[in-house]
């Protein structure tokens, strides 16, 4: 039989001291820390150093930065855990601007707030002032703001609001590089069609049409000019139950081949 190392409890004795005072020092430090990082938020909550330094808005164009921060209600120099989120994002929605608006805190001292603004599709005169007007038919008449970015077409002598809503919706469902080329929009009912509009292109070129249906109809409106020389050509294109070009000085006028069955989409 081999002979065995025996150890006796005695010299066990350091090395277990040892190991129990570094678990030791280790929980020391790790209370030590938890005590700091506690004092350390203290502080930061009960001082200036949360107080609110920056406010940031973003997503608008329609609305300035100012006015976005001052709907909001949030300041700087106010605790920044006292921002009540909710009760901001009501009182941005509240404005028919703003269609949603989310607001966070970006620690240590600044709020960002960042909205989603209302697509605007024209704008409408009323008591001698250019009115911006929603894809929903809603006009800002109630409100300060008195202009819009972009190029929108401008509706003219839209004198009944069933017609005009539903004008601005049909501008609504129309893609926007087409909605861009619309200079003004003229409502000219006639006795066998209340829904009769003339356009004006930014182009160029004059358009006979009608409310109903026209986002589908106008849809076709590139594809239609690209098979006319110029814009040089005066006349009207006419986009409706049919589509063809009229011009001024001719008896005739000049089909345009309707692809637009395939282009609609």
């Amino acid at each position: 039989m081999g002979k065995k190392n025996v150890v006796s409890i005695e010299d066990r004795i350091p090395t277990l001291k040892q190991e129990r005072k570094k678990k030791a020092n280790r929980r020391l430090i790790f209370y030590l820390s938890l005590f700091f990082i506690l004092i350390a938020v203290i502080v930061y909550l009960q001082s200036p150093l949360s107080d609110i330094k920056t406010i940031n808005a973003s997503g608008n164009s329609i609305v300035e930065e100012s006015k976005v921060i001052d709907i909001s209600g949030i300041q700087t120099g106010t605790n920044i855990w006292t921002v009540d989120k909710t009760d901001a994002r009501e009182k941005l929605q509240e404005n028919p601007v703003i269609q949603e608006a989310e607001v966070n805190r970006d620690l240590p001292w600044t709020v960002d707030i960042k909205v989603t603004e209302v697509n605007f599709v024209g704008s409408v005169k009323r008591d001698n002032e250019q009115i911006p007007i929603s894809g929903n038919g809603k006009l800002l008449q109630d409100t300060d703001q008195t202009s819009i970015g972009g190029n929108v077409p401008f509706l003219i002598d839209f004198t009944e609001e069933d017609h005009l809503q539903q004008m601005a919706k049909e501008l609504g469902e129309l893609p926007a590089a087409i909605l861009n080329l619309i200079s003004e929009i003229h409502w000219q009912p006639t006795d066998n069609n209340q829904d009769k509009i003339t356009l004006f292109m930014n182009d160029g070129y004059t358009v006979d049409s009608t409310i109903r249906h026209f986002a589908d109809n106008m849809r076709v409106y590139p594809s239609i000019v690209q098979q006319l020389e110029s814009a040089s050509d005066e006349g009207i294109i006419h986009i409706g139950e049919g589509v063809y070009f009229e011009k001024f000085d001719s008896e005739h006028n000049a089909e345009i081949s309707d692809n637009n069955s395939d282009n609609s989409t």
